[in-house]
């Protein structure tokens, strides 16, 4: 990421299984209210830099340590982490070619308060989109699949369903009202079990022109 200065931001925010990489990619495919939209999956971020073999991003051999040890354990990144993170966003965003007019279609990051302030001088979050499900529908998305992002997965294993979920409502849902407090606008996408990513796309694009048009009125 260049020094241009923050980017302007779309957090997407919701439990494990939600949808949220299938519904980046559409996004990214379609664009939102006329912009073009650059999807940056953490997690798959975090992935493709621990399978190489010298790691990716620039990052030094303990950094990369760092970020494999994350993905074994399922342990969030903390705020002492954030020189780590910077580098993988700025090394994602040279290699896309991401525009201060583009916007940055957050998965995964920030995932909790204090990651949200650590980032506050690269990433400006316009609005925030809740993926809302519950327990249930979250289980039978994992079991059908809906969006094809499941596929080849190793960590859905219950327990780490189970941990994942948990640390959703104790450490990210709290976002929700983190950027309330900061006027940002908070988009609840209620999710199915069936629900595929065109059609996330098209209910949060027209939930979007409501909010506007009522704005207009």
């Amino acid at each position: 990421m260049s020094e241009i200065g923050p980017w302007p931001s779309l957090l997407l925010v919701g439990p494990t299984g939600s949808g949220k990489s299938p519904l980046g990619q559409e996004l990214e495919r379609r664009g939102l209210g006329g912009r073009r939209c650059v999807h940056f999956d953490f997690g798959a971020n975090l992935r493709r830099i621990a399978a190489a073999p010298d790691g990716t991003a620039g990052l030094a051999a303990e950094e990369l340590a760092a970020v494999r040890a994350s993905l074994e354990t399922g342990a969030l990144f903390e705020e002492r982490d954030t020189a780590v993170i910077l580098k993988i966003v700025r090394s994602f965003a040279e290699e896309r070619g991401l525009s201060p007019g583009s916007l940055l279609v957050l998965n995964g990051l920030p995932r909790h308060q204090g990651q949200a302030e650590a980032l506050d001088k690269a990433i400006v979050v316009e609005r925030v989109v809740y993926l809302q499900a519950d327990a249930a529908v979250i289980r039978e998305r994992l079991r059908i699949n809906p969006g094809g992002d499941r596929t080849g997965r190793v960590d859905d294993s219950i327990e780490a369903v189970e941990r994942r979920l948990a640390d959703f409502r104790e450490r990210t849902f709290p976002l929700l009202d983190h950027y309330r407090r900061r006027g940002v606008p908070v988009t609840a996408l209620p999710v199915t079990a069936a629900m595929t990513a065109a059609e996330m796309s098209e209910a949060l694009a027209a939930i979007m022109m409501k909010d506007e048009q009522g704005v207009r009125l």
